[in-house]
C-alpha cells in the first residue's frame, strides 16, 4: 500500500501567542486617554515609539499632537475619538473605530492614566536593553567585521550609555539586584588555532622570559584551554620569584603545580615548550582578543538574561547589566593596557613565518578534555 503522508494540522486559535502584560497596559492608557484627553497632561514624558505596537503608537502620537476638545463638547460628541481615528488611519490602516470603542471599554480606570503610562515606560526600557545585549552579542561573534573588537567595545559603550539614562530615568528600590538564573556558558570551541597560538606563547615566553614583566594584562584565565592557562601561571611564578626560566624549570614548576598528567606529562611539555616563535606579546595580543570577545558574548548573554526575565523591575535589570559589564571592563582595561604599550617608534612586531604560525605537527593535538574547559 502507498504510503499517505499525514497532514500537518491546522494552525489554530491555541497557537497564537499570548499578549505580553504590557499589551493591555497600552489598552488601558489609550482608553484612558480617549475617555479623558485632558489626562494626557497627567501621565509624564511619552513618546510614541515606547509603545510595543505600531498601532497604539499611531493612535498616541494622534492624541500628543491634536488639541483636546472642551470638556462640554467632548461629553456630548464623539469628535475626539473620530479626530484621533481620522490621524492615525494613515499611519496604521487596520485601525477601525470599533476597537478604539474596546479601547474606552478596556481602561478600568482614566484615573490610573499614569501608572498605565509607567508600565509602558518600563517594558520598552527592558526592550531596548534586550535589543542591546543582543546587538553585543551579535558583535562578539562575527568575525565578518573588519575590526571585531572595536565593533564590540563601541556595542557595550552603547549599552552603557543607555543604562546610565535609564537609571537616571527610574528610581531605586529596595531589592535591586536580580534572582534571575545566571545563563549557561556559551559553548565555545577552542579550535587548533587558538590552542596552536597558546602553546606558541607559552614556548616562546619561556624562551624570551624578559618579556613577561611588561605582560601583567594577561592573566591564566584568559587561555582557552585550562592546562595552558596552568602552564602560563608556572611562567609568571618563576619570573615574580626571580629564578631562572626556562623549559626545564617550568617543566619542575609544573610538577609543583600538579600539572603533569599521564596524558600529558614531562616529554609533552618539553616538546611544547621547545619551538618559539616571534614574540611572547604577540601571541597575548591574540590571547587576550579572543578573551576579550568572549567575556563580552558572555555579558551579552548575562543582560539578555536578566531582561527577559518578567520578574526583574527597570531598576533590577539596569543594576544587574551594570554589574555585567563591570566584569567586561576589567578585561577592556588589561587589552587597552596592552595595545598601548607600544611606544612611538618601535619597530612592529616581525612577522612569523608561515611554517611557523602554528604548533609543529607532532603537538597539533590537544590535551585529554579533562584538562580543557571554556573559561
Amino acid at each position: 500500500m502507498p504510503i499517505v503522508p499525514r497532514p500537518d494540522p491546522d494552525f489554530g486559535l491555541a497557537d497564537i501567542p499570548p499578549n505580553p502584560p504590557v499589551h493591555y497596559a497600552e489598552q488601558a492608557l489609550l482608553g484612558a486617554l480617549l475617555l479623558d484627553p485632558h489626562r494626557i497632561k497627567t501621565i509624564g514624558p511619552l513618546d510614541p515609539d515606547r509603545f510595543a505596537s505600531a498601532n497604539h503608537r499611531a493612535l498616541f502620537a494622534a492624541m500628543a499632537t491634536l488639541t483636546a476638545p472642551a470638556p462640554d463638547l467632548h461629553a456630548r460628541e464623539p469628535v475626539w475619538i473620530a479626530a484621533v481615528l481620522a490621524h492615525a488611519r494613515p499611519h496604521a490602516r487596520g485601525l477601525t473605530p470599533s476597537y478604539l470603542h474596546a479601547l474606552a471599554g478596556a481602561c478600568p480606570d482614566p484615573a490610573h492614566a499614569p501608572a498605565y503610562a509607567r508600565m509602558v515606560r518600563s517594558d520598552h526600557a527592558r526592550r531596548t536593553v534586550l535589543m542591546h545585549a543582543g546587538l553585543l552579542v551579535q558583535a562578539a561573534n562575527d568575525p565578518g567585521l573588519p575590526d571585531p573588537t572595536a565593533v564590540t567595545l563601541r556595542r557595550a559603550d552603547a549599552l552603557t550609555a543607555l543604562l546610565d539614562h535609564l537609571a537616571a530615568t527610574f528610581p531605586s528600590h529596595p531589592g535591586s539586584l536580580p534572582r534571575t538564573p545566571p545563563p549557561a556558558p556559551p559553548n565555545h570551541q577552542e579550535g587548533t588555532e587558538a590552542a596552536g597560538e597558546e602553546q606558541l606563547l607559552l614556548s616562546t615566553a619561556a624562551a624570551y622570559p624578559a618579556a613577561l614583566a611588561s605582560m601583567r594584562w594577561l592573566r591564566p584565565e584568559d587561555f582557552t584551554t585550562v592546562l595552558y592557562g596552568g602552564l602560563y601561571r608556572c611562567l609568571t611564578s618563576l619570573a615574580g620569584r626571580g629564578e631562572p626560566v626556562d623549559k626545564v624549570t617550568v617543566l619542575w614548576e609544573a610538577q609543583q603545580q600538579g600539572l603533569l598528567t599521564a596524558a600529558f606529562g614531562s616529554q609533552e611539555a618539553l616538546e611544547l615548550l621547545a619551538t618559539p616563535a616571534g614574540t611572547p606579546e604577540h601571541w597575548g595580543e591574540q590571547i587576550l582578543r579572543r578573551s576579550l570577545l568572549h567575556r563580552a558574548h558572555l555579558t551579552g548573554l548575562h543582560v539578555q538574561a536578566f531582561t527577559q526575565d518578567l520578574t526583574n523591575s527597570p531598576h533590577q535589570v539596569i543594576t544587574g547589566s551594570r554589574r555585567a559589564l563591570a566584569h567586561l571592563a576589567g578585561v577592556r582595561a588589561r587589552w587597552q593596557q596592552a595595545t598601548g604599550r607600544t611606544p612611538a617608534g618601535r619597530p612592529p612586531t616581525p612577522p612569523v613565518p608561515a611554517s611557523r604560525a602554528g604548533p609543529s605537527p607532532q603537538r597539533t593535538s590537544l590535551p585529554p578534555a579533562s584538562s580543557r574547559s571554556p573559561r
